[in-house]
C-alpha cells in the first residue's frame, strides 16, 4: 500500500520538546510522497482591555514582540528538527482557527498535529488535535504522544 499523494502538509507546533515525534512523522511524510511541508505555530495573545486609547501602542508593540520571538524560535525548531520546511507561518489567535484558514488558503491536504493523552478536564474540553480533525478542509494526521513526553519540563537549562 502506498501513501496518498500528498502535495502540502502542514505541522502544527506549539514548539515544545514533545512535538519532535509529530515534526519526524511529517517529515517522513513529506519525503515519502514528494510533498512540500509548511510549519505553524499559533501565538494565542489575548490582550487585556485598556480604558485608554493611548495605551494601544505598547500593546501592539508587545503583540509585535511576541511574533518576533515566535518566529525566532518556530525558526530554530525547523532546523534542529531537520524539518527544511518551505514556509513559516507565525500566527496571532486562536490556534484551531489559524491552522485551519492556513491550510484552506494555501491548499494543504494534509495538517499534522500532537496529540498528548488528556485526563479530566482538560479531555473534556477536548483538544487543539480534536478541534482541528473536526473543522479541517482536508487529512488530518493526529500524532499520538506518550504520556511521558507530554509533561512540560520547567527545569529546561536556558539557552543562554
Amino acid at each position: 500500500m502506498t501513501a496518498p499523494g500528498y502535495r502540502h502538509i502542514l505541522l502544527a507546533t506549539d514548539l515544545e520538546p514533545r512535538d519532535e515525534l509529530p515534526a519526524r512523522r511529517a517529515l517522513a511524510l513529506a519525503r515519502a510522497t514528494g510533498a512540500r511541508l509548511s510549519l505553524i505555530h499559533v501565538v494565542e495573545y489575548v490582550p487585556a482591555e485598556l480604558p485608554s486609547e493611548l495605551l494601544e501602542l505598547p500593546q501592539l508593540e508587545m503583540e509585535d514582540e511576541l511574533l518576533r520571538a515566535a518566529r525566532e524560535r518556530l525558526e530554530v525548531f525547523n532546523q534542529q528538527a531537520g524539518l527544511q520546511a518551505g514556509t513559516l507561518y507565525v500566527e496571532i489567535g486562536s490556534t484551531k482557527y489559524e491552522i485551519l484558514r492556513i491550510a484552506e488558503e494555501e491548499g494543504v491536504d494534509l495538517i499534522v498535529v500532537g496529540s498528548p493523552r488528556h485526563h479530566g478536564l482538560a479531555a473534556l474540553l477536548g483538544s487543539t488535535a480534536k478541534a482541528v480533525l473536526q473543522g479541517a478542509p482536508c487529512d488530518v494526521l493526529a500524532v499520538h504522544i506518550p504520556r511521558d513526553q507530554t509533561r512540560t519540563d520547567t527545569h529546561r537549562p536556558s539557552n543562554g
